[in-house]
């Protein structure tokens, strides 16, 4: 902990050279201060990564420092103290923009618990702003659309810049709801096609019967109900880009017709003669396993491997990491403005219940639930009781490997390890070579606060 700069403020000289000298002990380095007005001093010449400060003070109180200090960093944590059962207080600093708070006297390992947390969320914030950062210049790459920088979607990024020069035919694969649309689309403006059509088709959301005449067009007369000509999709894509979306979903009969106009560039529309060359550019997208199709004869083997000429895999959200908050975040402020809200930020607690949660339905369900919860949101930020999903509950069976997330196997490491030991934080820590503070914390991140047993047991190793 060397190095990290914590700020104490209380009028109490008893109180403040108490807790300076038990964080000088824990490795904090720390300034402190009699009321507000010298704590704004003392940033200015030392500039700390939390700052605890008592509410109560002459001078300059709690609250009027809470906002000075807001003005000049909005990410600086303060972790503020109130009287014991002042409720009100506590609440009006929250919705100030406290980080956390703390009843006197302070419990010290609440206190290291807090300041903690407060530092983490800090790097999450600083981590986003880069995030966004990368975003605006990916957005000037072509890149629009696609959110998001964990190493999973690095290496999507980097396939989608070098396959987009080309006119090679590409498969995206992954679960329903990761944007394999918006992969396709920032494939399409990337390419020298990105000026042409992009156009695209849900082959899943078209009845069988008219499935051929959306993709390759009729002629009038050619069945009952076409009183005129039809340009299919593959005409209306000429010299751009088609998308087909939910390609193992067609008919035998489409996927052999389809695979003689990749192979020969050329169609005939249902029901007539005439030989149409077309240059397009196709992208398709698939939820399920073509391989296991192609082995179980649902699809055909010659148009997969021609369609699976480069194949781009959408991770999951649940194995991106911090980009759904990245995202969340992006989708908060689309929303925000599209419905003239005042809704800036996620609290806290949003924020953990957003990363706890498993995503099923992935980008597209974190979209959904942004936009719900901006709708239903009363003040400035999205509590947690605002998102419509149940909190995660704690794990109980052993993770999967491959499929769990570093976080996860954390989690169930923590929680399977208290299980084993009678809920003893000191015994849990020795086992696992963690401190006991480390495991108080990640408590506090599931939810699961007071339920571990309070023993007496080493505070670190």
């Amino acid at each position: 902990m060397n190095d990290i700069r914590i700020l104490v403020v209380d009028d109490e000289a008893s109180a403040r050279s108490g807790l300076e000298k038990l964080l000088r002990q824990s490795g904090y380095v720390v300034d402190t201060a009699k009321d507000g007005k010298e704590a704004l001093l003392v940033v200015a010449d030392h500039p700390p990564e939390v700052v605890v400060t008592d509410l109560k003070m002459p001078e300059m109180d709690g609250m009027t420092l809470l906002g000075k200090l807001r003005e000049s960093d909005r990410d600086l944590p303060v972790i503020v103290a109130t009287a014991f059962g002042d409720v009100s207080s506590a609440v009006a600093a929250m919705r100030a923009g406290a980080s956390d708070y703390l009843t006197k006297p302070i419990d010290f390992e609440a206190l290291l618990v807090a300041i903690e947390r407060a530092r983490e969320r800090r790097a999450l914030r600083v981590e986003a702003e880069n995030l966004r950062r990368q975003l605006r210049e990916r957005d000037a790459e072509g890149l629009q659309g696609l959110i998001g920088a964990s190493p999973a979607m690095q290496k999507v990024y980097r396939t989608a810049r070098q396959v987009a020069a080309s006119r090679a035919t590409v498969l995206i694969t992954g679960e329903s709801g990761t944007g394999k649309g918006e992969l396709a689309r920032a494939i399409h403006a990337l390419s020298p096609r990105a000026k042409m059509p992009f156009v695209s088709l849900h082959c899943a959301a078209v009845p069988e019967t008219l499935l051929e005449s959306e993709m390759f067009g009729h002629e009038k007369g050619s069945f009952t109900g076409a009183d005129k000509r039809r340009v299919g999709r593959f005409e209306q894509a000429h010299g751009g880009t088609l998308f087909l979306d939910e390609i193992g979903e067609i008919s035998p009969l489409v996927q052999t017709k389809l695979l003689r106009v990749l192979q020969e560039r050329s169609l005939e529309r249902v029901g007539g003669n005439e030989t149409i060359n077309v240059d397009v550019r196709v992208v398709a997208a698939t939820n399920r396993d073509l391989t296991t199709e192609v082995r179980e004869g649902r699809f055909r083997e010659d148009l997969y491997y021609r369609l699976n000429v480069v194949h781009l895999d959408m991770p999951p959200l649940r194995l991106r990491g911090s980009d759904v908050l990245v995202l969340a975040n992006a989708f908060l402020r689309r929303f925000a403005e599209d419905n003239k809200k005042p809704v800036e930020e996620l609290s806290e607690d949003a924020r953990t219940k957003v990363l706890a949660h498993r995503w099923p339905g992935n980008v597209r369900e974190l979209e959904n639930a942004i936009e719900r919860a901006v709708v239903l949101c009363e003040g400035s930020r999205i509590e947690a009781d605002d998102l419509p999903f149940e909190a995660a509950q704690p794990m109980k069976g052993p993770v999967r490997v491959p499929g769990s997330t570093m976080a996860e196997v954390e989690r169930w490491a923590i929680l399977a390890t208290l299980e084993a030991t009678g809920g003893s934080t000191a015994k849990a820590a020795e086992l696992l070579d963690i401190s006991v503070r480390t495991i108080q914390y990640r408590l506090h991140e599931y939810g699961l606060v007071g339920k571990e047993k309070q023993d007496k047991g080493p505070t670190s190793r």
